[in-house]
């Protein structure tokens, strides 16, 4: 049992996560605060900074701090047993309440807010938090009937000790936060963490065709129930989903594992499929920005790894791909030879060689300095070679911080630059 009652209490990074823990627990205990970054402390707080001299019973580490490059890293590494998560926290005054944690290396945001919307149809005190942008320490009035849908990122899961969700979600597990996690491994490790935590009354949901899950689960068998997730369910619904998001293969793999859940809990398909069309997705994720008949423009500057653009690039033709940024360790251009000529790739990094390297002899390939450059040399190629049903997709594969704060910025700047240069006329001909 987690007792955060009169205790002193280290919060190690006070971002969004930092400052809801922070107000969450200031009232009973002893608070102490650092960040790597004191320019995030507020003046008022500068007297609780901690110090080596002061004493601490746990630690509060956020998702955003890196154990082996951080200020404290010998403090952490000694003081390991009383380091805890927000997610711990908030385990043990709501464990009636968290029903579903989703996580994933694609797709998590997006399949979490589907189910937020699926069960609010359900007529559900359902709240949507976690790694999508709501800290879990921020809800309020919480009651017996409040159910929680959580995203959880590899970085939340590998330092909790404690945390348990009634369901779990897997939805894919490929190389991804290589440079945090030391290796593949660590990674597959803390995502599969989310499974290994429940207990028997527990139901997981794992996408058993991926072979980095597969391989967890015959070596270290969890003891909840698995429900392998059956994606030729789609096809029974599938003519009573008109809405396009749904169209490329990464949202109907995540639509596959709501399905699953409605028929493991009796939801109604009906109410499920009225959602599914509804959707509007989330900003920056798999985002039609522009559609004229098969003519797309996709915003998905979420997109920070090859595996995270895939499935988008087999699932459209004639596709004109606006990518770079700063790649990540170890990232690998896994496409399949039949779907080269069909892409034509527009590279707009700093670190061009990286991708000219991997698309060489595989797909078409231009270089521009700026994104601007690159999307009006696209509109003239299409214009030029008379191309019809393009597709327009800015999907990075990489890093935004060469250039842009985060993949926020970058996506707003790329929907922005579309409206500046006047678009729609000139995918027109006008």
């Amino acid at each position: 049992m987690l007792d955060l009652r009169n205790k002193f209490i280290l919060i190690y990074g006070f971002g969004i996560t930092g400052k809801a823990c922070f107000n969450h627990l200031k009232k009973n205990n002893h608070i102490l605060i650092f960040d790597d970054n004191k320019k995030t402390i507020p003046k008022k707080y500068k007297h609780l900074i901690f110090n080596k001299k002061k004493i601490f019973d746990y630690i509060v580490l956020s998702p955003g701090i890196n154990f082996k490059k951080c200020s404290l890293k010998k403090i952490l590494k000694k003081n390991y047993n009383k380091i805890i998560t927000d997610l711990d926290i908030f385990y043990y005054e709501n464990i009636k309440n968290i029903k579903t944690t989703i996580t994933g290396t694609n797709g998590k945001s997006t399949t979490a807010k589907l189910l937020y919307d699926v069960l609010k149809r359900h007529k559900k005190d359902v709240r949507l938090i976690g790694n999508i942008g709501k800290p879990v320490l921020s809800e309020k009035k919480i009651n017996k009937n409040t159910e929680f849908v959580i995203e959880a990122s590899s970085y939340q899961i590998a330092y909790s000790k404690f945390f348990k969700s009634n369901n779990a979600m897997i939805l894919n597990i490929s190389p991804d936060h290589i440079e945090r996690h030391g290796n593949i491994s660590n990674y597959v490790n803390a995502k599969y963490k989310l499974i290994l935590m429940q207990d028997k009354k527990c139901t997981s949901y794992i996408n058993k065709k991926n072979k980095l899950i597969r391989s967890k689960i015959k070596k270290n068998k969890p003891k909840s129930k698995i429900i392998n997730v059956n994606f030729n369910n789609i096809k029974k619904i599938e003519k009573k989903i008109y809405n396009p998001y749904f169209k490329n293969v990464n949202n109907l793999n995540n639509l596959s594992f709501i399905i699953q859940y409605g028929i493991i809990n009796k939801l109604n398909q009906k109410k499920i499929i009225n959602a599914v069309n509804s959707f509007v997705g989330l900003k920056y994720r798999q985002q039609i920005i522009f559609k004229k008949k098969e003519t797309n423009v996709i915003n998905d500057s979420k997109s920070t790894s090859f595996s995270s653009s895939i499935n988008l690039l087999k699932s459209y033709k004639n596709i004109y791909w606006l990518v770079g940024g700063v790649p990540k360790k170890g990232d690998q251009f896994n496409l399949e030879k039949k779907y080269f000529k069909n892409i034509k790739a527009y590279i707009f990094s700093k670190e061009k060689n990286f991708f000219i390297k991997k698309f060489k002899n595989k797909i078409y390939f231009k270089t521009f300095n700026s994104l601007k450059k690159n999307l009006q040399k696209i509109l003239e190629d299409i214009k030029k070679n008379k191309i019809t049903n393009p597709t327009i997709l800015f999907s990075p594969a990489a890093a935004s911080f060469d250039q842009f704060d985060n993949f926020e910025d970058r996506g707003e700047y790329f929907n922005k630059l579309v409206k500046k240069i006047n678009f729609i006329k000139k995918i027109n001909g006008k």
